[in-house]
């Protein structure tokens, strides 16, 4: 839908979305079941230590666009770290998914030389949501939502219209979020430099990295 001229798109305040469910949440007196998609543990740092005192969460680990290999699983290996270090109000636990690269390498084909952030980057929010909404349906999961939209560099507004779109699609809520607001992403930062994580320097796929000029 196109708007006329001097027009422009309200964006909606998630973060002011989010506290509205948790207050009714701690009025209900309801710890019901999340599983957050975490694109690594400096990320899902603030996230944890600020939903686990309304949640039960479980952290899905799916990230089929990381490269290299043995990125790949110092990631893994970084998030379990944390998980088992972390002191919550209630159990947080850990699902790993699938490591397939070829799957996002599909979803890429085409969109190579697309600016980051831009239609290459919104494919993989959806691949990686799609994965952890079907992993909610099938867990039985409350919830589902994604710590993507802490970092500047993600664009929240995308990510919670996939969210929610895809939680309409198999029945189970998306847990619209702004991770970043309340000083989320500085949070993160100060929380990795406590617990000692490893903090990647590009976003995880071949195509950041190489636009970061990094080489190996």
């Amino acid at each position: 839908m196109e708007c006329g001229k001097g027009m422009q798109v309200q964006k909606i305040n998630y973060q002011k979305e989010l506290d509205q469910i948790l207050e009714a949440l701690q009025k209900e007196g309801r710890v019901p079941r999340l599983l957050l998609h975490s694109c690594c543990a400096p990320c899902s740092s603030y996230v944890l230590e600020y939903l686990s005192d309304y949640f039960e969460i479980t952290v899905f680990y799916y990230n089929p666009n990381i490269y290299p290999e043995e990125e790949y699983y110092k990631r893994v290996e970084e998030q379990q770290m944390l998980i088992g270090k972390l002191t919550a109000a209630h159990p947080i636990s850990f699902l790993e998914g699938m490591y397939d690269p070829e799957r996002f390498y599909r979803m890429a084909a085409g969109l190579e030389r697309v600016k980051e952030g831009g239609e290459r980057c919104f494919g993989c929010y959806a691949l990686r949501l799609k994965e952890a909404a079907d992993k909610a349906k099938e867990g039985g999961f409350d919830y589902f939502t994604t710590t993507l939209s802490i970092s500047p560099l993600k664009n929240a507004q995308k990510l919670n219209e996939i969210g929610i779109a895809l939680g309409k699609q198999i029945g189970v809520p998306y847990l619209v979020s702004d991770f970043k607001k309340k000083n989320g992403y500085q949070r993160s930062v100060e929380l990795s430099g406590e617990y000692g994580l490893y903090r990647q320097d590009y976003c995880g796929c071949q195509f950041s990295l190489e636009n970061r000029g990094i080489r190996e």
